[in-house]
């Protein structure tokens, strides 16, 4: 499993933190927290890419300025 950390600007907001949520939903997370600025991700690297997961905060709308990988 990997553990990610997206820093995401342009969120201000809770609605903000709700459409990015609402995006990446539809990825297969073992576990996803969303808060303003940021999103925390686990996941299985066979079935999702660091790349998938950006693209799906970019259809919210935000851009990722930063991945932060956590042990």
């Amino acid at each position: 499993m990997k553990n990610e950390k997206y820093i995401i600007e342009g969120m201000s907001c809770g609605h903000c933190a709700m459409a990015v949520k609402k995006e990446l939903a539809s990825l297969p997370f073992a576990e996803m927290t969303v808060e303003i600025g940021s999103a925390e991700v686990k996941y299985d690297e066979t079935q999702i890419t660091s790349q998938k997961i950006t693209a799906a905060i970019e259809e919210a709308g935000y851009k990722v300025v930063s991945i932060i990988n956590e042990q």
